[in-house]
């Protein structure tokens, strides 16, 4: 079918402008998945201090799948490279969330999955990823503040 990863091209563009406005030298691999034989990321990100190698992912629906072979890949890429391993989820009408391997969900079959519930309360947001926020969660407070 042609056309059936323009979507994903899109989004994978799309979050190579955004990291490029927030001050990353960035690149896309469009070369990624079954197109080479050797096993790249979809983006390449750092800022000098931080550098990711990503695998992005969206949906329209939910949730998203991720084979175990191209996350042990990603991995594995990112440790030879240098860089942190990430797995970029968007879903329709949500931003970006940002997730470590070893914090996704794995099935019986050793795939990866990401539900969109699971993105929106357990993922990095973009901001924190490029370093302008930080996550804080109610525990870290000690009930002194007023």
């Amino acid at each position: 079918m042609v056309g059936s990863n323009a979507k994903g091209d899109r989004r994978e563009r799309e979050l190579v402008n955004e990291l490029d406005d927030a001050g990353f030298a960035v690149m896309r691999a469009p070369a990624s998945g079954s197109a080479t034989e050797r096993e790249l990321p979809d983006v390449l990100a750092g800022d000098g201090g931080n550098f990711y190698a990503i695998e992005a992912k969206s949906s329209a629906g939910d949730p998203i799948y991720l084979d175990g072979e191209e996350v042990e890949n990603l991995v594995y890429f990112a440790r030879n490279f240098g860089a942190k391993p990430r797995i970029g989820v968007r879903f329709d009408r949500e931003d970006w969330y940002f997730f470590h391997p070893a914090d996704l969900y794995t099935t019986d079959a050793g795939s990866y999955r990401v539900k969109k519930e699971t993105a929106l309360a357990d993922g990095t947001d973009f901001a924190e990823l490029v370093g302008e926020s930080e996550r804080t969660s109610l525990t870290e407070f000690d009930g002194d503040e007023e």
